[in-house]
């Protein structure tokens, strides 16, 4: 009797203190401990700040003119290393910053392409978006953001977006890939001084596989052969200018 009574004090003793645990307010040390929503961590531009900082550096000692073409987005325009011998006689600056998403480029854009006036810029962004579970149609609604976002400081520049390409690391996002592509494509058919550069159809193989032969080790981003097959793309819309 007395040894039941024990286990049935300490089992109530027991609940009691998660009631009261569970009647305490949070803290505002404890609130800054918890995990923030995936949203909220996705949705934050200011993580590049160290990576734009740089670029105002760099413009610091480097006068640059106005009228060229400024290339922004993820990692594949910032690993291009070759973008400017790319393209002879153009002024072509780089302000890729990897892992971005098309609405970094948007949120940054008064300090990667408004101080440049350029005459045209080259938008690569959106497979990191697909990866992290933005839909075809929320990338195509962030690049008529971006668009919108240009449009206010430079209403005469040309905005080129190229496609979404086809990495094998991330075959399986390739249905997303393709309608996002689709209505970015169907966005610029119809909007004014907008083009879109199809670099995800030649970047297939004969069995609509992603080739391989394009891409580094981690079978996400390119080597050198990938950025010759881009070239041969966005050149000839760089002579149309």
């Amino acid at each position: 009797m007395l040894r039941t009574a024990m286990r049935h004090f300490f089992f109530a003793a027991q609940f009691a203190v998660l009631l009261a645990c569970a009647s305490t307010p949070t803290t505002a040390s404890d609130a800054s401990s918890m995990p923030k929503p995936a949203e909220a961590i996705a949705g934050d531009s200011t993580r590049w700040e160290a990576d734009i900082a740089a670029f105002e550096q760099a413009d610091s000692v480097v006068r640059r003119r106005p009228g060229g073409v400024v290339f922004v987005g993820s990692s594949s325009i910032r690993l291009w290393d070759s973008l400017a011998g790319d393209f002879p006689g153009v002024a072509i600056l780089n302000r890729g910053f990897g892992g971005s998403r098309v609405r970094d480029s948007t949120f940054h854009a008064q300090r990667i392409i408004t101080p440049y006036q350029p005459r045209a810029v080259v938008l690569y962004a959106g497979d990191n978006d697909l990866a992290e579970g933005r839909t075809p149609q929320q990338v195509r609604d962030d690049f008529v953001a971006f668009v919108a976002k240009v449009r206010q400081s430079l209403p005469q520049a040309r905005i080129a977006y190229i496609a979404i390409k086809p990495s094998p690391s991330r075959q399986s996002l390739l249905p997303q890939a393709r309608t996002a592509n689709q209505l970015i494509r169907d966005y610029a058919t119809q909007a004014s001084g907008i083009d879109y550069l199809d670099v995800f159809t030649p970047m297939l193989d004969a069995h609509g596989a992603p080739r391989a032969d394009l891409f580094l080790a981690d079978r996400l981003h390119m080597n050198a052969n990938g950025y010759a097959l881009w070239a041969q793309v966005v050149g000839p819309w760089l002579d149309g200018l």
